[in-house]
């Protein structure tokens, strides 16, 4: 086989730049232009207002207050009028900022569930689902929403910024300059440490990922567990994992808080230096009392842009790390491979020739030089020693997993020229490991297909479930739960079996479809199976011979090859591998 295509960009391509990496978020975030305008629009307007303040101090202290009461309670009224605007300029845009979010979030939500849809299936074995869940629910959520509201704070702020900088020119162009020299030196303290904080981001997502990993094996295996007395060893791994975390979460917070700090540092060395100055300006006669208040007003209104301005790269940088896998796994995840051939049902002829798979290029194949031919309404069952290559061979069809080698066809047809999904409807599987989703009966039964509730109760009857559905009060609008938990191994099994009814496919297989069945809920189920076996091309897995014994043929497999091939008594009459087989099986149950 070859090698899993990579899901992650980490190894595709150099760092992307921010820009960049902006522009692969816009598709998405930048498609609600009546929102962004409005936003940009109410933040404009917000941010003119901001040189208003210092402006209307320069008058009052230049001339006093010895004004007609007209122009006296100018003050007031506007004062009044522009912090009303710039609330309401504020609502607006925020208003606007969460359509913005929602609408490219809804965007994005669904391209990545999309993809889980559609992927190669390597992706769901080189990823966790906790991985994956955090991925597609929380961190696309959390990243869009603080890098929309830092963009716009960003905006906002710098607009700001250029505002007071016109203001500040038109009352003193030389105090000004200094002023300037205070944006080169935040500029670079803001890349340098931008950087740290990115590399410590993408490093607390990973330690994220292993800290749920951690947690999502102790839920599933919490019996297992305890039953072996591991809680203590799994208490370390929690406890390593989490001071991790919390390592690279206090090396991020060191990095935001210098960046924060030093820009403030440099700012009061710039007012210092203009106070300074227009000290030496207002006794030279060349500068007024309200002039200098409002030209020192206004450069102490541009403290919190600044450090705003240098605040919002930390938000940003995080809020784009936090959404790049959710971007990695729509853009660099690969489609599962589908030919064009479809036919509205198979006819079940089914040829395996010279088939061989190996998992890792340095160990043993499963299957190796494999030839089978399965006729048409067949039933074949497959035995042999863990490890054969019996499961292999079966998720073949459906293409679960890729061949290293050799060819199978379906009614002549190569599988890598059929129609992915058609060639998968011709497929019912039921499996041993039963996994059942947490909806209602009727739509576990019918999955992927329109309800017919009269035709569920018919093979959830015929699949011998009559009794538990007329003990559930809900009946088939029952909710099953996380993987029908409530429910008994064996009830879940013959829902397994209910299911695969519904579907009528053409072609059954059955992996060792009865294992958690006892008894006499095995020989009820039979009766199902060979009800559903007929006219259809079965291949069916057990361990148990006494369940295959009806079957038309026997392939006896050792090392992913066939070694024996017959119907129950002729393989008895050979007294080979099938027949020792069997009767290690007989000795057992008596």
């Amino acid at each position: 086989m070859t090698s899993p295509d990579k899901t992650t960009a980490d190894a595709k391509a150099p760092p992307l730049t921010l820009r960049r990496r902006i522009s692969r978020v816009w598709p998405y975030f930048g498609a609600s232009r009546a929102g962004w305008a409005l936003a940009v629009g109410a933040t404009i307007v917000a941010s003119a207002t901001e040189p208003f303040i210092p402006a209307l101090l320069k008058p009052l202290l230049d001339k006093g207050f010895q004004q007609d009461s007209l122009q006296l309670w100018l003050v007031p009224v506007t004062l009044m009028a522009l912090f009303t605007l710039r609330g309401l300029a504020g609502f607006l845009a925020q208003l606007a900022l969460a359509k913005v979010t929602n609408d490219g979030l809804l965007q994005l939500r669904k391209a990545m569930f999309g993809k889980l849809l559609s992927a190669r299936l390597n992706l769901f074995s080189d990823q966790s689902a906790s991985a994956i869940a955090n991925t597609v629910v929380y961190e696309v959520f959390n990243g869009s929403s603080t890098m929309i509201n830092a963009l716009m704070r960003l905006a906002r702020d710098l607009l700001t910024l250029l505002s007071l900088i016109g203001y500040l020119v038109y009352l003193n162009w030389k105090l000004t300059l200094i002023v300037a020299f205070l944006f080169p030196a935040v500029a670079v303290v803001i890349q340098v440490l931008s950087k740290r904080i990115y590399r410590l981001t993408k490093e607390s997502q990973t330690a994220t990922d292993d800290l749920a990993y951690v947690v999502e094996e102790n839920v599933m295996a919490h019996r297992d567990v305890r039953l072996h007395g591991a809680q203590a060893s799994q208490a370390g791994r929690f406890d390593s994992l989490s001071h991790t975390l919390r390592r690279l979460s206090m090396k991020s917070t060191a990095a935001y808080a210098g960046m924060s700090a030093i820009t403030q540092v440099l700012a009061a060395v710039a007012l210092s230096a203009v106070i300074s100055i227009a000290m030496l300006q207002s006794a030279e006669n060349t500068t007024t009392v309200g002039g200098f208040v409002a030209f020192v007003t206004a450069m102490l209104l541009l403290i919190a842009p600044i450090k705003s301005l240098s605040d919002a790269t930390t938000p940003i940088t995080h809020g784009l790390a936090a959404m790049e896998r959710g971007l990695d796994l729509v853009e660099h995840t690969p489609d599962e491979a589908s030919g064009s051939f479809a036919k509205p049902r198979a006819h079940g002829d089914i040829e395996f020739t010279h088939v061989s798979v190996a998992y890792k290029a340095d160990a043993a194949p499963a299957l190796k030089a494999f030839s089978l031919s399965v006729r048409a309404g067949e039933t074949v069952a497959l035995v042999g020693t863990s490890g054969s290559g019996k499961t292999t061979l079966v998720n073949l069809l459906p293409r679960f997993i890729n061949l290293s080698g050799g060819q199978i066809t379906l009614d002549g047809e190569n599988l890598l020229d059929w129609d992915l999904a058609c060639l998968r409807s011709q497929f019912a599987f039921v499996s041993q490991h039963v996994v059942m989703l947490n909806s209602s009966i009727a739509e576990n039964v019918a999955l992927g297909q329109p309800v017919d509730r009269e035709r569920v109760k018919d093979c959830l009857r015929a699949a011998h479930l009559s009794v538990l559905l007329a003990e559930l009060p809900q009946g088939l609008d029952t909710l099953l739960g996380h993987n029908a938990m409530q429910l008994s191994g064996g009830q879940r099994q013959r829902l397994a079996i209910a299911r695969a009814l519904y579907k009528d496919a053409p072609i059954l297989i059955l992996d060792e479809a009865t294992s958690a069945l006892d008894t006499e809920s095995e020989l009820a189920v039979q009766e199902a199976i060979r009800a559903l076996t007929t006219q259809r091309t079965s291949l069916i897995i057990a361990h148990r011979l006494s369940t295959i014994q009806h079957a038309d043929r026997i392939i006896m497999m050792d090392a992913g090859r066939v070694i024996e091939s017959g119907s129950h008594p002729q393989l008895l009459a050979k007294n080979g591998a099938y027949a020792h087989l069997y009767r290690l099986g007989a000795r057992a149950t008596t």
